[in-house]
């Protein structure tokens, strides 16, 4: 399905900017709407952060960009817990702005995107924080093009390993 919305967002609003689109995740902003955060890199090497409202005239689906940001802009990525499985993380522009990703696996898939265009393109000294480390950088043992399934495979191996824990009885 995500594979057909980018293609889709490719088609319709990316390649007619001239831009080459790198990720996407969905983002909660409204009920009744669906919102996407985009990067995408343009024919100048600019990276930019693009927020984008999904609507839907008749059978036609229409794309329109509500937020435009150029990662040069960006100054942190915070995504609030690192401890925790939460789908919050904030944007610090001149302005802070708090976004709900879909899922923490969406959140992680953005801020490593970022990282790896700002490492790419302009390598400056992006600050990501309230992150595991290890699902960001791509020098980690987790390094893989589906780094989604493999931050899922770590969770499940934390808690199968809590369940055997649980289960041992304790010595007396």
């Amino acid at each position: 399905m995500s594979s057909l919305v980018k293609e889709d967002l490719e088609k319709k609003l990316f390649k007619p900017l001239s831009q080459n689109l790198y990720e996407f995740i969905e983002i909660e902003v409204s009920v009744q709407d669906r919102y996407y955060l985009c990067v995408s890199v343009t024919k100048n090497k600019e990276v930019k952060i693009i927020m984008v409202k999904h609507y839907r005239i008749g059978l036609d689906e229409k794309y329109e960009v509500t937020k435009k940001w150029s990662l040069n802009d960006l100054q942190m990525i915070d995504g609030k817990e690192a401890d925790t499985d939460n789908p919050f993380f904030d944007l610090h522009f001149k302005k802070v702005y708090s976004l709900e990703a879909y899922s923490c696996a969406s959140k992680y898939a953005f801020a490593r995107t970022v990282n790896k265009l700002n490492h790419a393109y302009l390598k400056k000294d992006l600050q990501i924080v309230n992150f595991d480390s290890t699902y960001i950088n791509d020098d980690s043992i987790w390094s893989s093009n589906n780094k989604d399934c493999l931050v899922l495979m770590r969770i499940c191996f934390y808690a199968f390993n809590l369940v055997c824990l649980s289960l041992c009885p304790l010595p007396l």
